[in-house]
């Protein structure tokens, strides 16, 4: 990842231990480091990688001031007056410091290796497959706006019908009768209109991707951890008892914005009453936002600090999440790396001897295996949202069937009735 990537920056103080002072200026949150910054001299004070980090503690100077330890390769660093507060530094240090995936990312920043044949072989082929199944959500989402229209037409069939029935009655009424027909209609003519309406498939929706979050509710500056859930009709945000704060489905999503690669908002709009956003915060976002990127394709926008995430993406591993995933991963997993040098204790003609059987026991390189997996990732998100579009394009099907005949019934049972009084 870019060092140069700012996560997040927090006004505060830092104790230099030699001058025995406080100095004003900025903490600095980056991909693979903290860094502190003085205000006056912009000079650098402080800069140390993430997974050096033994301790981050809540603590007071003086016994009065409020500050914030970072306990550092035996080095303490003491950092007071932050802003917002110190909780919500805390908590995010805290978050990316325990995830450990930027320290991981930092350690193995190397040169990629080459590519295999065999790696360009099945990169090439779950390409292809994500392509195909691509096209095919299109025109099944295309076939679901056809059904819904089908279904509008009906619902104002309907409603015509009902119009025509009242006329009707109220010509076939006696021409002495005052109120016309409004009051011959029988207590079965007054039961309220059964309304059909397509079962929630809430209940049978697939996960497909879940990650720790620090969650910041509209414009509270507070925040608390808690879990994204990536769904396929939509995506949930809980707290970290798993109770759900919110359920975003598909069509309530009005913008998603991508300001850095560890950090969305997710709004939905609203007329005469507040929006209801969430900012969302998370050392494995970069795993999150190319699904959101598919689901939301029409309503993501990237912020200049995330438009690096427009082109190809380099996710870190994740743990799997069923079955067939954990069996795509597994064979991906059994990947000898590229990287296993022979042992300085060996001449160099076994050296040399194990290198080609290690070349050639080598199936795909670990950036291939990375790319497979964001591939594989992005397949099982669209097979579960192809399987949620069918199940209710099958039961809107079923209504549509139901509505196609009673409308039938309705249209000779009126044509009856206009015949008789002709």
């Amino acid at each position: 990842m870019n060092e140069d990537i700012r996560i997040h920056t927090w006004p505060c103080s830092y104790y230099v231990t030699s001058e025995k002072r406080w100095i004003p200026g900025k903490l600095s949150l980056t991909p693979i480091s903290i860094r502190f910054t003085a205000d006056k001299s912009g000079e650098l004070l402080v800069s140390f990688h993430l997974s050096s980090i033994s301790e981050i503690k809540k603590e007071s100077s003086n016994f009065i001031f409020s500050s914030l330890t970072i306990l550092e390769k035996n080095a303490k660093h003491w950092f007071s007056s932050l802003q917002p507060n110190r909780n919500v530094v805390f908590n995010i240090l805290e978050h990316f410091w325990r995830e450990q995936l930027l320290s991981v990312e930092g350690a193995g920043a190397q040169a990629l290796p080459p590519q295999t044949s065999k790696g360009k072989e099945l990169t090439g082929l779950l390409t292809g497959s994500q392509k195909r199944l691509e096209d095919t959500a299109k025109v099944l989402e295309h076939q679901g706006e056809q059904f819904d229209n089908m279904m509008k037409g009906l619902n104002k069939i309907e409603s015509e019908m009902d119009v025509a029935d009242r006329l009707l009655s109220e010509l076939e009424s006696p021409p002495w009768w005052p109120f016309g027909g409004k009051l011959l209609k029988s207590p079965l003519d007054t039961k309220p209109k059964e309304t059909h309406l397509v079962t929630d498939s809430r209940n049978k929706d697939g996960v497909v991707l879940r990650i720790p979050v620090i969650i910041t509710e509209s414009a509270d500056t507070n925040v608390k951890p808690g879990k994204l859930t990536l769904l396929a009709s939509g995506l949930e945000i809980s707290n970290s008892s798993s109770q759900i704060l919110h359920r975003f489905d598909k069509k309530d999503v009005d913008d998603v914005k991508v300001h850095t690669p560890y950090e969305i908002s997710i709004r939905q709009r609203f007329i005469g009453k507040p929006d209801i956003s969430y900012r969302l915060l998370s050392a494995k976002m970069p795993e999150a936002i190319p699904v959101l990127e598919m689901q939301f394709s029409k309503k993501i926008q990237f912020m200049e600090d995330a438009l690096g995430l427009v082109g190809p993406r380099k996710t870190p591993q994740e743990d799997a999440g069923c079955s067939i995933w954990q069996t795509a991963t597994g064979l991906i997993g059994s990947v000898v790396p590229t990287g296993s040098m022979p042992s300085s204790s060996q001449g160099a003609g076994g050296g040399s001897r194990q290198a080609q059987l290690s070349k050639q026991e080598e199936v795909v390189s670990e950036s291939e295996a990375q790319e497979m997996k964001r591939i594989l990732r992005k397949l099982k998100s669209l097979a579960l949202e192809t399987e949620t579009e069918l199940e209710r394009q099958d039961e809107a099907l079923d209504v549509i069937t139901s509505s196609v005949d009673r409308a039938t019934t309705n249209i000779d049972k009126q044509n009856r009735r206009m015949k008789k009084l002709t």
